[in-house]
Parts: C-alpha cells; sequence; structure tokens
C-alpha cells in the first residue's frame, strides 16, 4: 500500500531498492507519527475539514495506535511503504472513509520533518539527562579525590603535579561546554515545520501556529521552503552536538584505558566492568572502555556522513535524504549507552593514592621548586636554570608540599561554579512545556 498508488505497479526490485531500510527505520518515529498527526486533524477540524464526530474517532483510534507504538507493537505490515502510510492504513480500516481524510493539507515531505524533530527533541532531552547523570559523577569524584596528587602530562612526559580531583573536574567541566552545543542543537530541532507540505505550503487555510503550540514547539519553520531545506540540516547539527559530547567521552576513556594499564597503575576498574583473555589467566581488559572509545569517534563521524548526504542537494526534497535516517536515528541509543556505561564505571573506578611516592615522578615538583626561589628573590631563569643543573647531576630533591590558591588549580578547583554553568545551561533548555503539551 502506497499513498502516492495510481494504476500501475512498481518494479519490485525497484521498489525494494527505493524502499531500502524505510520500513525498519520508521519503527523509530511510530510514535511522533502519530502525535504529529492528532495535532494536525484537531487543527484541520479548527478550519472546517473534519467534522467535531470525526476529530473525536480519529483521535480515539490515534491514541491507541499511539499506545501500540510506545509499547512495541506497532508494525509496517509487507507491502507498506513507511509509516505515514501504516498508520493511514490503520485508521482506514478501523474507521473506513475517514481515516483517509488524515492528510489534507499535508505532504509525506513536512509528516517526515515533524516525525524528526519529535523524536530528536526527545532524544535531546535523554542524552542531556544522562550527561547531567556523568557530569554529577564526575563532579562527585573530583570532590572526594581533590587531595589526591597524580603526575600530569604534556607529551606523555611526566610534567607538573595535577590530582584526580583537577582530572576528574576537567571531564565534568568539558561536559558543560559539550551542553551548550546540545542546548543549540535543541533550539533549532525544536521549531515545527508541519503545515509546510511538500516544501511549498498548501491552497487550505491552515493554523500553523496552533499545531505549533499543541506540539510544543518553541516556534515554526516559517518560510515553507526552508522548512524542507531543513531536512539534513537539523540533523547535521545536531550530529555536531553529539559529536561534541562523544569527544569527551573517548578522551575519557582513553586516559581510563592508559591509567589502568599496569605501567600506570593510577586507577582500577571494577573487576566485574573487564573482561578476560582465552589464554592469560591474569587479565582482566578494559574493554567497556575501548568500545566506548571506537563507538565514540565513530559517531563524531556522523555530521560527515551527514553532511555528504546532502551538501550538494539544491533547494527541495530529494530521495537521498532518506540515506540520513540509516545513520542519524541508531546513533542516539549508541550515545545514550556510551553514555550510560562511562557514567556507570566513573562511579566505581578506584584510584592510587600514592602513586607519587615512586621517586620517577620527583621531577614534576621541579617547577615548584622554581617557583620557590623566584618567590624568594631570585630571578626565574635564574632559578629555572639552578634546578635543571640539579636535576641533571641528580641532586635535586622533591619538595611534595605543593599550594595552590588560584582559582581552577589544585586547591581551588571551582567545582561550584562548574556546576553553576551546568545548571544554567540544563535549566534553559524548557523540558517542562514540551513535557506538559506533547502527552498523549
Amino acid at each position: 500500500m502506497k499513498l502516492w498508488e495510481k494504476n500501475y505497479e512498481v518494479n519490485a526490485e525497484i521498489d525494494r531498492f527505493t524502499v531500502g531500510r524505510d520500513r525498519e527505520m520508521d519503527l523509530y518515529l511510530a510514535p511522533y507519527d502519530v502525535m504529529g498527526s492528532m495535532a494536525h486533524i484537531t487543527m484541520l477540524e479548527t478550519i472546517g475539514l473534519l467534522s467535531s464526530d470525526e476529530l473525536r474517532q480519529l483521535l480515539a483510534e490515534l491514541r491507541a495506535i499511539y499506545r501500540e507504538a510506545a509499547e512495541g507493537r506497532f508494525e509496517i505490515e509487507d507491502g507498506v511503504e513507511d509509516v505515514h502510510s501504516q498508520v493511514e492504513l490503520m485508521l482506514t480500516r478501523r474507521l473506513g472513509d475517514m481515516g483517509k481524510k488524515i492528510h489534507s493539507g499535508r505532504s509525506r515531505n513536512d509528516q517526515v520533518l515533524v516525525d524528526l524533530k519529535l523524536f530528536t527533541r526527545q532524544q535531546l532531552r535523554d542524552i542531556a539527562e544522562l550527561v547531567k547523570v556523568l557530569f554529577d559523577e564526575l563532579i562527585a569524584k573530583s570532590n572526594e579525590l581533590k587531595d589526591v596528587l597524580m603526575p600530569g602530562y604534556t607529551h606523555l612526559q611526566v610534567a607538573m603535579p595535577s590530582s584526580f580531583g583537577l582530572w576528574f573536574g576537567a571531564y565534568a567541566e568539558s561536559l558543560c561546554d559539550d551542553m551548550l552545543f546540545l542546548q543549540a542543537a535543541y533550539r533549532m530541532t525544536n521549531r515545527n515545520p508541519l503545515g509546510s507540505a511538500a516544501g511549498y505550503g498548501s491552497s487550505f487555510p491552515l493554523n500553523r501556529q496552533l499545531t505549533t503550540d499543541l506540539l510544543g514547539f518553541d516556534s515554526m519553520d516559517y518560510n515553507v521552503v526552508y522548512a524542507q531545506m531543513g531536512r539534513g540540516k537539523t540533523e547535521r547539527n545536531v550530529a555536531f552536538a553529539m559529536a561534541t559530547i562523544a569527544g569527551t567521552l573517548a578522551k575519557l576513556a582513553f586516559d581510563a584505558c592508559l591509567f589502568n594499564s599496569q605501567n600506570f597503575g593510577f586507577v582500577r576498574l571494577p573487576k566485574e566492568c573487564t573482561t578476560g583473555s582465552s589464554i592469560m589467566p591474569h587479565k582482566k581488559n578494559p574493554d567497556v572502555f575501548e568500545l566506548i572509545r571506537a563507538k565514540c569517534n565513530k559517531l563524531q563521524a556522523l555530521p560527515t556522513q551527514v553532511t555528504l548526504i546532502m551538501n550538494n542537494l539544491p533547494v527541495g526534497y530529494f530521495r537521498d535524504l532518506q540515506i540520513i535516517k540509516e545513520v542519524f536515528l541508531p546513533a542516539f541509543d549508541e550515545l545514550k549507552d556510551c553514555l550510560n556505561m562511562t557514567a556507570y564505571i566513573i562511579n566505581r573506578m578506584e584510584v592510587n593514592r600514592n602513586i607519587l611516592d615512586n621517586p620517577i615522578y620527583d621531577p614534576i615538583f621541579s617547577v615548584e621548586e622554581v617557583n620557590r626561589l623566584a618567590a624568594e628573590g631570585m630571578p626565574f631563569r635564574d632559578a629555572y636554570k639552578k634546578v635543571g643543573l640539579e636535576i641533571e647531576a641528580g641532586t635535586f630533591r622533591a619538595d611534595k608540599h605543593i599550594h595552590h590558591t588560584h582559582e581552577g588549580s589544585i586547591g581551588n578547583l571551582c567545582n561550584d561554579k562548574i556546576e553553576a554553568l551546568m545548571q544554567q545551561t540544563i535549566g534553559s533548555f524548557g523540558f517542562e512545556k514540551v513535557e506538559l503539551l506533547t502527552n498523549p
């Protein structure tokens, strides 16, 4: 069943090729397709294209279909092209010709646009909440371990004193910046394309503000041509936000793998979160962080994938855009899985509190000695040379009592400021409005 069927049949292989994975991908969109249809027909009743009794019956059936989709019982039947066709088919079976009226004033183009916007909006909310969970775990570890020193590195050479408070806190603050990208993506997503039809509007007197309000959008994509131009652009912008978070996770995962190795021994992953070897009985491998690193590196390629699919298309709809769904829709589950796993292990991670007892790390205190001498009046460059010569001669003795006080340093992490940054961003998404307005 195809909404565009006429008096001829499409070649079966052409049909298979053009439908592709659309039915599989559209299962992600099913509940949101129903929500969009509910708002659309509510608007149609206000402009006289449906009677109040028709609206009542259609809404009742759409609520039933929504429950099927939300509970995972919704299926797109063989021979049915997409989610839009399936919903309309189900309504027509249950209500007869009344079910055929729901498409008035819209195209599958703006239907899939609104589906994608509603789906993406919910996914961005889920990701924001999971980022906050991980952020809280990192801040808690940073506060707990603020006085536990560890070596800092440049060029993978021991450099200066750091701390676990700094290490965990750095990734927390990184997530604050990542959340700004996520918020921008959410704001661009949270605009209503419904009513743009095939990209050129409709001769019906549609009330686009009503559907905007019913679906909890902040505003609409006003220009109908631009609404269609947003297909691909929205996904690309969201993909950049996801890639930013993935970049933070990938770097953290690399650190965790490195610091967990015997050569470093800075952290210990919970044994139940490691895997073994089929030949080496001593192995406890950090496979979870290795997979997080790989998955997040793959996610960082997502903006490029989306860009290469839609980048050279002129104005208007093209079937190329269908392929974006195949890389875009499953990516949310992958990122959410990585966020969940990272937060779980960070919560249970143990650290080595005595790393700097090993004299191989004594040189990291050289800068502290240079600064002490400079504070006592010796010119900095002379102090630098004196300490350098002591290190070369093997006579340098490290004073491991350090005192850093400036903002963001070992002794003044500013975690309260970092928490305030995160809370400010989370609070300005406006999730509450959507929650109140979009519960079928």
